[in-house]
């Protein structure tokens, strides 16, 4: 099983980007896993109604679904657009909804703020463009097997 690859010129492009894409869909999938592991799926469905979203459990039970079929088919290479983009859809709802209103900072200089979210849209967005490039190549996706 060769987990990394270098590209034709044994250079380290591709497996910076296949480090990217696996480590980006797993830090979502963390996300969505502590959300269940701590049981926080209730109380985060009601703050989503507190923000006018009806049904806010259900909705927060399809992000978190998202988050890991999107994470899980990023990391095997499979419809990596669309799943970045509903990542990214996940991302800029946090903003909007929550991150924006504790600044930029999320460590140090602050609390929350939509500096992580913010980094992981960049990481989704050369993701999208790496799949393009491949696609446009009719190269194999990268794979971690």
């Amino acid at each position: 099983m060769t987990i990394i690859r270098s590209d034709a010129s044994g250079g380290l492009v591709r497996p910076a980007l296949l480090f990217a894409r696996v480590a980006t869909a797993g830090l979502f999938m963390a996300h969505a896993a502590v959300r269940i592991i701590n049981g926080t799926i209730p109380q985060f469905g009601l703050f989503m109604e507190s923000q006018g979203f009806p049904a806010g459990e259900a909705l927060v039970w399809l992000i978190t679904i998202t988050e890991l079929i999107a994470g899980t088919l990023i990391i095997f290479g499979r419809f990596v657009r669309v799943s970045a983009a509903a990542l990214m859809a996940i991302a800029v709802g946090g903003i909007v909804l929550i991150h924006r209103h504790f600044g930029w900072f999320v460590g140090e200089h602050g609390t929350g703020g939509i500096e992580y979210s913010a980094a992981l849209i960049v990481l989704l967005l050369v993701i999208m463009a790496d799949d393009h490039d491949r696609s446009r190549r009719n190269a194999p996706p990268l794979s971690p097997s």
